[in-house]
């Protein structure tokens, strides 16, 4: 593979101008693709095989009218007064009369002032007015599909409720005007930034430290774009765009940085540009090549957990990963071709330019020389302090919240004032297929759920039917809805055991020739949270294990790959200790608003987590084995390994950090929580596993570190991803030819 990567090198650095157009082409031909088929992306949720799905599918088909006004616009201001709402009547009119002319409002003459309507009916007033009368509820509805929302609305909405807080009234917001996204780039730039001041200290030059971020502004686009044609074809939700930028951008940057950092160290041995960046994507580039293969395994085999949406966010990864190699291996010497001899200028004074002699001294020289002197409490002292950061994963507790942060003063007005569950409403379903009446069914399930524990104002609770008469649809109904609140917290266990007593009594109703379901979002909840879960375990070993054999064809032991995949793992649970101790426990005071970690954000964290952690293992441990195999001892070949590989290493794993990190500026929830969880996850591997425990344990292990059994050995494939073949090419001759195996190599 190395040689043939070394031919693609030098052919993309010579044709540099038809490489770079050749890119360029490609993103407007699938921009114009875009512009000619006008794909959209899914809006919908589904867990196949679940009973939270049949039941939403059976609500669809038997109550359409219920299902369509699930996808209207609605949103719900909650006021509050610690003198009590009647105090403030007159203020909640005004209010209401301007919210009747915020576009798009239907059936304005049901918007009314809550203090006003439990007066006049007392039976409702549970429903609109709560706390002692302190609390208050105020409905909107809309004309607008939910995806049709606009930032408008948003700002008109958000303005309304500002000009009444005065006076002691609280006026909060939630709903669909509240969860407009305002448009993104933000955490993107910060990122880019970051990662520009980083490259700038790494090359110590301002051309070479643009070049990657030119590169992965054009892989970004490629990889969006490529996502958004395949929403014409496929079925791929709309979330997956933020998991595309966000892998696509530090992956992007990392392995343009590999490519070209490499290249300076070629340039360094002498001969011509051309041969360098030969030369650089057929050793850096193999690594680049083996670590992008082994994330986009990792992602792709999301697809096993049978989640759609997780299959998609997986695979669409997986794309901007792909998109990040082919950049790297092509787009990179292209555009080093085309800066030539300017590409590491100009020079800024004061930093290291990767062209110093190999004596000078260095931090990363330093440390190494530390790490295999004092290996053991090194060890010691780093696993210790993973340990300590994935004790908080013993209190993980899974949710799914799409809830913004402007929200949640509203969020917590309603469980003030109607209780915890208010937001959690199970829907029960109830369908008889052969047509049979469903109300002596109905009746009896809802006299089994009135005494159930858990259940908030079970006297209210009661069933609506599919009736041919929309007068009295309970009449001839073969179908029937029951809404259930739970007393406590959607995510709490007296809420699961709720749904699951629910449940459960579905084969009192089966005996009765009907099916029972549950829906709403706390049963796909908990549906989607099991799936995962007896998911986990299979998708771990699955990963764990091709990390296991892809390093053992790759080093050549067994020490190694068996260290590397341990360090996988204390990096995985220290992750997610950390994401736990932040989001869910509110540690250290950084969010707000605590709530459970979002269901899928685990699992999904581990396929990326170890595609980072095998990149980080590749482009340290090829170089100390390189230096292994020519002749250093085991802990000078770590040594030396370690101090040529360090600086890369450190300077791409802060991108990353930056990257992911700049993600917890954004309001939404899921990329909030996903962007710290994989900084936190880059952090924890490539700065405390690979460059601190691996040197250390494989300092411990000396030689029997690169131990392979014989008959192991000759039943692997090699790869040469050290690019041993390029080696034997001498430098000044820099042939196009295929390079002779019995040439004596000129660079030991």
């Amino acid at each position: 593979m190395a040689t043939y990567l070394y031919r693609l090198g030098k052919f993309a650095f010579r044709h540099k101008y038809l490489v770079v157009a050749a890119w360029i082409i490609v993103i407007a031909v699938v921009g114009g693709a875009i512009s000619a088929t006008n794909p959209t992306f899914s809006k919908e949720f589904n867990l196949p095989g679940t009973d939270s799905q049949r039941a939403t599918e059976l609500m669809n088909e038997n109550f359409a009218a219920a299902a369509e006004q699930q996808t209207q616009a609605s949103t719900s201001i909650l006021i509050a007064a610690d003198d009590g709402l009647a105090a403030h009547s007159d203020q909640i009119d005004q209010l209401i009369a301007q919210a009747k002319t915020l576009p798009d409002i239907v059936d304005p003459e049901k918007i009314v002032n809550p203090v006003t309507l439990a007066e006049a009916n007392p039976a409702v007033a549970s429903a609109v007015l709560g706390d002692n009368g302190k609390v208050g509820l105020i409905q909107l509805n809309q004309s607008i599909r939910i995806e049709d929302q606009t930032q408008a609305n948003k700002t008109a909405f958000l303005d309304l409720m500002a000009k009444f807080r005065t006076g002691g009234l609280q006026v909060e917001g939630t709903g669909s005007m509240m969860q407009v996204q305002a448009a993104g780039g933000l955490s993107e730039m910060l990122g880019f930034a970051v990662a520009f001041i980083v490259m700038i200290v790494a090359f110590g030059a301002l051309i070479a430290a643009f070049i990657p971020l030119f590169t992965a502004i054009l892989g970004i686009a490629l990889a969006t774009l490529t996502v958004t044609l395949g929403s014409g074809f496929f079925d791929i939700n709309e979330g997956v765009t933020g998991i595309v930028t966000m892998i696509g951008i530090a992956v992007s940057i990392d392995y343009a940085l590999f490519i070209v950092s490499r290249y300076r160290s070629e340039l360094n041995l002498g001969g011509t540009r051309e041969a360098a960046a030969g030369r650089a994507v057929g050793t850096a580039g193999s690594s680049v090549v083996f670590a992008g293969l082994t994330v986009v395994v990792a992602l792709a085999a999301l697809a096993v957990v049978g989640v759609p949406m997780i299959t998609q966010m997986g695979i669409s990864a997986a794309v901007a990963v792909i998109i990040a190699v082919l950049g790297a291996i092509t787009l990179i010497p292209a555009v080093l071709g085309i800066f030539g001899r300017f590409a590491f200028s100009p020079r800024i004074p004061g930093l290291r330019h990767g062209d110093e002699p190999e004596t000078m001294e260095s931090n990363g020289h330093r440390w190494a020389k530390i790490v295999t002197k004092y290996p053991w409490p090194i060890a010691g002292a780093a696993l210790v302090l993973l340990v300590i950061a994935a004790i908080p994963m013993t209190k993980l507790e899974l949710g799914l919240s799409f809830t913004q942060d402007e929200e949640r003063p509203a969020l917590a007005l309603l469980q003030r004032g109607f209780g915890e569950g208010v937001n959690g409403e199970l829907f029960v379903v109830l369908d008889a297929p052969d047509g049979t009446d469903i109300t002596a069914i109905a009746e009896g399930t809802v006299a089994h759920i009135k005494g159930l524990d858990n259940v908030a104002t079970p006297d209210q609770l009661m069933w609506v039917g599919n009736g041919p008469d929309a007068a009295n649809p309970m009449a001839g109904a073969n179908s029937a809805l029951i809404a259930v609140t739970p007393q406590m917290s959607p995510s709490g266990p007296e809420t699961h055991e709720l749904m699951n007593q629910i449940r459960d009594y579905g084969s009192t109703v089966k005996s009765e020739g009907a099916e029972l379901g549950v829906a709403g979002q706390t049963a796909i909840v908990a549906d989607m949270s099991s799936k995962l879960s007896s998911a986990l375990i299979p998708y771990l070993i699955v990963v764990v294990g091709l990390a296991f054999i892809i390093m053992m064809v790759v080093f050549r032991s067994i020490l190694v790959p068996l260290t590397a995949t341990l360090g996988f793992l204390f990096s995985v649970c220290a992750t997610f200790g950390a994401t736990v101790a932040i989001f869910q426990l509110g540690d250290f005071g950084l969010i707000e608003h605590t709530q459970p970690i979002i269901s899928f954000l685990p699992i999904f964290m581990i396929g990326v987590v170890f595609g980072l952690a095998m990149d980080y293992q590749v482009f340290l441990v090829t170089r100390m084995r390189e230096e292994y195999v020519h002749g250093l001892s085991a802990k000078d070949a770590i040594i030396s390994g370690y101090t040529h590989g360090a600086r890369v290493v450190a300077s791409a794993a802060i991108i990353m950090i930056s990257v992911f990190g700049a993600f917890m500026l954004s309001s939404e929830t899921t990329s909030k929580m996903m962007g710290f969880g994989l900084a936190a996850a880059v952090f924890f591997d490539a700065f405390i596993i690979r460059m601190i425990v691996i040197p250390a344990v494989m300092s411990i292990l000396g030689d029997s570190a690169w131990k392979l059994p014989a008959w192991l050995d000759k039943i692997l494939p090699n790869v040469d991803i050290e690019g041993e073949a390029i080696r034997r090419i001498p430098i000044e001759q820099d042939p196009d030819s295929d390079p002779d195996p019995n040439q004596v190599p000129v660079r030991v």
